[in-house]
């Protein structure tokens, strides 16, 4: 008896018709003049592939298969019709030469399974991570909030093939885009390894992964970074970039040695995120005015002061570029460069060439600026010079890691300066802290009382100018609730709270005789400047963030 195998004839019937499909390409690419390819057997160039979105090459039935230069080769089944000559228009728009073959629907579908491999990104020449502009948006586009994105990471951790590290290092990277976060952390524990972002200051948790994942992810990321992947128990430092749209964004690396293994923080260095005017940072009318007629000063110096991540450098390239024009000369000394100012020179700090923020500074001295802006005054040498700089016609902006305004000037004390030279080369001196600010979506109203309407009440009534708080409303304040606008977390981007202490004559006596915080906070009383505290409340009390949020980032009971 004869068996019929219905699978094994469809099989060898398939086939058969690819056969046929393949032969007649053939024959209508000689009638057309064109080369034929078979996409099946031919290597595809995924630099190639991503040139034209899997959207708009399915449409046109089309795929760039392989790009040498500015020449792009591409296979379709029609080459004369209107949408692959859209396709052609726009690859030459955009510089590129077009190579025609003829090809089968069979090579298409073959050619397009290979953008479910394509990385969002590949390493560029020159060590930047080129990101599609088209890829790159779509991904946005599907991450609605913090939801969407530890979904999609989720998704993209579950992969199997072999490109999905270098996959996964650019959706950790696009998810801190589309969240708007400044830091990714990736934290080995004794379970698994951690995954968390820096959503407006607060670290929040999005994933975990095992590791065999980390393993190789932490080998794509130094090798992106310029690290060295044979050593494991030092810290080290590295950067990479993004291209996206018209900018560039620097992802920048530090890993250090933990018990479980090596921990990964990759800091978002988004330069529209730093093109905040100084008239949009927070600061209060009356401290506004001062700074602005400080910063407009051919020299002296101001700092801005507080712990790490409290926005001091944002601040100062508000102040650079409010003061910049092309009358001045404006020369910076950073460790590293943040973000790349436009008309200004900005030199980085080079431990190796021994090119320090001291030595850096006297050779800046020599180059004839206007005004200098020195990243951080950390030790002795770099204080002497700033404060040298700022007495012999310069201006001096800089930062200073204390806990508010008053303590900038013991702080210059203890680093060597001497205190009868403090008042001649200080103009200002800032503290400031970022808090959370409330969603405009969801926030609730509710009613000030119990001990948090005593405590306000305490800290309005030191406010000196009480016109300052006629009119506010004490009795309401509002609270987060959470939304999708706001990922469920109820704030949405953050805000600055200030204060500053202006040099006069009883802030320079009070520095002479060596006074401390709390004396020199009362020598600057009579200003009548807001303190942190006050700025907050009245911050609070205006809607802009939240009680809770406040007490969060400063100390209310502080006198």
């Amino acid at each position: 008896m004869i068996q019929f195998d219905e699978d094994k004839q469809r099989s060898k019937l398939a086939q058969l018709r690819a056969e046929e499909e393949e032969e007649l390409v053939q024959i209508l690419a000689k009638k057309n003049e064109l080369s034929y390819t078979d996409l099946t057997t031919t290597p595809i160039n995924t630099d190639a592939l991503r040139l034209i979105r899997e959207k708009d090459a399915r449409q046109a039935q089309v795929a760039a298969f392989d790009v040498v230069g500015k020449t792009v080769s591409i296979a379709t089944r029609a080459p004369t019709s209107t949408k692959v000559q859209e396709v052609l228009s726009g690859l030459t728009e955009r510089g590129y030469q077009s190579t025609i073959f003829m090809t089968s629907e069979r090579s298409l579908e073959s050619a397009w399974t290979r953008y479910a491999d394509l990385s969002y990104a590949r390493e560029s020449k020159a060590g930047a991570l080129d990101v599609s502009n088209a890829e790159i948006k779509e991904f946005l586009d599907k991450a609605h909030g913090l939801d969407d994105v530890k979904k999609f990471i989720e998704e993209t951790l579950r992969l199997k093939r072999a490109s999905r590290i270098s996959r996964i290092v650019e959706v950790f990277v696009g998810a801190a885009l589309a969240t708007n976060a400044s830091d990714i952390h990736i934290e080995p524990e004794e379970e698994g390894i951690r995954l968390r972002l820096r959503l407006d200051g607060i670290l929040t948790d999005v994933s975990q992964f095992n590791e065999d994942t980390y393993s190789l992810l932490l080998s794509r990321i130094k090798l992106l970074s310029g690290l060295k992947l044979n050593i494991k128990n030092e810290a080290q430092d590295g950067r990479f970039s993004i291209e996206l749209d018209e900018s560039e964004i620097e992802v920048r690396t530090s890993v250090i040695p933990g018990q479980y293994g090596e921990s990964i923080v990759m800091r978002i260095l988004d330069p529209n995120a730093f093109l905040v005017d100084v008239d949009h940072l927070g600061i209060d009318s009356d401290l506004l005015d001062i700074i602005k007629e400080e910063i407009g000063r051919p020299n002296g110096m101001v700092l801005a002061t507080g712990p790490t991540g409290s926005g001091k450098t944002t601040t100062l390239y508000a102040f650079l570029r409010h003061i910049h024009k092309p009358s001045i000369k404006i020369i910076t000394i950073e460790d590293p460069i943040e973000y790349h100012l436009k008309g200004v020179v900005q030199t980085q700090v080079d431990r190796a060439e021994k090119y320090s923020f001291s030595s850096g500074l006297r050779a800046i001295v020599r180059q004839d600026p206007d005004v200098i802006l020195v990243g951080e005054i950390r030790d002795r040498d770099t204080a002497e010079v700033a404060v040298h700089a700022a007495l012999t016609g310069h201006l001096v902006l800089s930062t200073l890691h204390t806990n508010n305004a008053a303590g900038t000037f013991p702080r210059l004390i203890d680093l060597g300066v001497g205190s009868d030279v403090i008042g001649s080369a200080m103009n200002l001196a800032l503290a400031e802290r970022l808090v959370r600010k409330l969603c405009d979506e969801c926030k609730e109203e509710v009613p000030v009382e119990g001990p948090v309407h005593e405590r306000i009440t305490e800290v309005l009534e030191s406010v000196v100018h009480k016109e300052k708080i006629r009119g506010v409303e004490r009795g309401r304040m509002w609270v987060a609730k959470g939304c999708d606008a706001c990922g469920g977390t109820g704030y949405k981007g953050r805000i600055g709270i200030f204060e500053g202490i202006r040099m006069n004559e009883a802030i320079e006596n009070a520095v002479r005789s060596n006074s401390s915080e709390h004396e020199i906070r009362e020598a600057a009383a009579p200003q009548g400047l807001l303190t942190m505290p006050q700025d907050g409340v009245l911050k609070v009390l205006r809607g802009i963030t939240s009680f809770e949020e406040l007490i969060r980032v400063i100390d209310l009971t502080e006198k």
